[in-house]
């Protein structure tokens, strides 16, 4: 039976799992009968990359797919040139190094990219219309991945053309978050922007009880974030792209080469926004925002 080795660097998500899961029943594989699934959940230590790559890669990985971000899949393309990799990254790949082009990616990378960094200024700019006050916003981000720093980078230059002032605030670590917000509240930011991140999405209940505590505005990269009682989500459609990586990974099982399966390209996205936390901060949402809003939670 083919092993597949599952690599996320966030906390356990059977949601995301299952999604995966699904992906893989569609090309025809089922957990625990024709495949299994090896599921690496790393809870945000991203230094444990290369070591569990590697003894994938000495455990002879059918596939190794990677659906969460930029350092998986770069620290997974380290460890092999031969075994199969089914990716999800926030950036372009073949700018990444990760492919060739597109449409032929080659060698034995493929899978789909999820726009992390070019949503960043249109998720600020819905916390800007949310927020109309707002002018100070503090950025925090998760140094210790590639991926959560490379998704605000078109953030300063949209910050300036909105007006807004930004201080970007580093965090790794539960402690560090608290750390955060104490910095954020001292230096009085008018809202938070949260880079996407899977550690910080781990963390998601930390954030929006600290947010709520702080009665501070928050704009998430994930909708479960909202779901928690975060202020607004704007991401890709997550359990879709999952369900991609699952899909790729069972037609490589059925034989297809990585090299034939063009990098696809995430078209769905959700605007998610909590009323009853934006009701808790005495913000009203302008009705031609509500408008565009893919899902509210009451």
């Amino acid at each position: 039976m083919p092993v597949v080795g599952f690599v996320n660097a966030g906390s356990s998500d059977a949601p995301l799992a299952g999604a995966f899961r699904k992906g893989l029943n569609e090309a025809g594989y089922v957990e625990g009968q024709n495949v299994t699934v090896e599921y690496h959940w790393l809870e945000g230590q991203f230094d444990r990359l290369p070591a569990l790559m590697a003894d994938l890669v000495r455990r002879r990985m059918a596939v190794i797919a990677t659906p969460a971000g930029n350092a998986a899949a770069l620290a997974a393309k380290a460890a092999t040139t031969t075994i199969p990799i089914v990716f999800g990254v926030g950036e372009d790949p073949v700018k990444l190094g990760l492919v060739a082009s597109l449409a032929r990616p080659g060698g034995n990378l493929t899978g789909i990219n999820f726009f992390a960094t070019e949503l960043g200024a249109k998720r600020l700019a819905l916390l800007r219309e949310l927020v109309p006050k707002a002018v100070r916003i503090a950025v925090l981000v998760n140094p210790a991945n590639i991926g959560s720093t490379e998704s605000i980078r078109e953030i300063p230059e949209a910050a300036r053309a909105m007006g807004l002032q930004i201080q970007v605030l580093n965090a790794s670590t539960r402690s560090e978050i608290e750390a955060a917000f104490t910095t954020l509240v001292r230096d009085r930011a008018d809202a938070l922007y949260v880079a996407g991140d899977v550690f910080f999405t781990s963390r998601r209940v930390q954030f929006v009880t600290l947010a709520a505590h702080h009665r501070i505005p928050a704009s998430y990269a994930s909708r479960e974030a909202v779901e928690a009682g975060g202020l607004m989500g704007y991401d890709t459609d997550r359990a879709g792209m999952y369900g991609q990586v699952g899909a790729y990974t069972g037609q490589i099982l059925k034989g297809a080469k990585p090299a034939d399966l063009p990098v696809l390209q995430s078209t769905k996205f959700e605007f998610v926004v909590n009323l009853q936390t934006a009701r808790a901060l005495g913000l009203e949402v302008p009705p031609q925002l509500l408008a565009s809003v893919d899902e509210v939670i009451e």
